[in-house]
């Protein structure tokens, strides 16, 4: 979706997914222990700044300045401090192996660019690194089409599968994959019953 898209959305006074983080996301985050986490896609920084507080490194980006400083906003509600880029990943490049975890929450992209950006985001990553993920499924579409409020692309090919996310993180121990249906209550534009992909994955070491 266009820049434009999501600087009207997060321009609204609301926070447009709500002001909690991700339920996956907040599950799998408080096992492990703090490092360095990057967020693509962050939006209004409510997983950002929920990492922050319990003790991450935070850097995260979107391509939106409206989101950026509604990110901001919320750390200094909570009293932390994120690192909040604003561009794109054809202009934004970060050291090789120097995140301790990613977190891709509803980071969807065109199908040309999906997995090359996958790509890109593993070579951030150290090995035995964890990528937490979680996106709308293509199975979404016919929760979406019944009710519209549960949000996300209409786009099929901007949804993922089990399939392209083993092809992306082909040199990954896929610790948690599998599509579910869950009922999503985040924010004004997440509502309802959703299929979406769940996916915790360690990154291999090279041999």
């Amino acid at each position: 979706m266009q820049k434009n898209f999501w600087d009207q959305r997060y321009g609204e006074k609301a926070y447009a997914y709500g002001e909690k983080p991700n339920a996956f996301f907040k599950e799998q985050l408080l096992k492990l222990s703090p490092g360095r986490i990057l967020l693509p896609a962050e939006g209004e920084g409510r997983n950002a700044i929920f990492a922050a507080r319990h003790g991450w490194e935070v850097v995260a980006f979107d391509q939106s300045y409206a989101g950026r400083e509604k990110a901001l906003r919320l750390a200094d509600k909570f009293g932390v401090t994120i690192e909040y880029l604003v561009g794109e990943f054809q202009t934004l490049s970060f050291a090789r192996e120097s995140f301790d975890a990613i977190g891709l929450i509803y980071a969807h992209f065109s199908a040309e660019a999906k997995s090359e950006y996958h790509g890109v985001l593993s070579s951030y990553l150290q090995p035995g690194g964890l990528i937490i993920l979680e996106a709308f499924s293509k199975s979404h579409l016919q929760y979406s089409s019944q009710n519209p409020a549960a949000g996300g692309p209409r786009n099929i090919d901007m949804l993922y599968s089990e399939e392209e996310l083993r092809a992306d993180f082909a040199n990954y121990e896929m610790l948690q994959l599998k599509e579910e249906v869950i009922k999503l209550e985040e924010g004004l534009y997440h509502n309802g019953e959703s299929a979406v992909m769940r996916m915790l994955a360690k990154k291999k070491h090279a041999f």
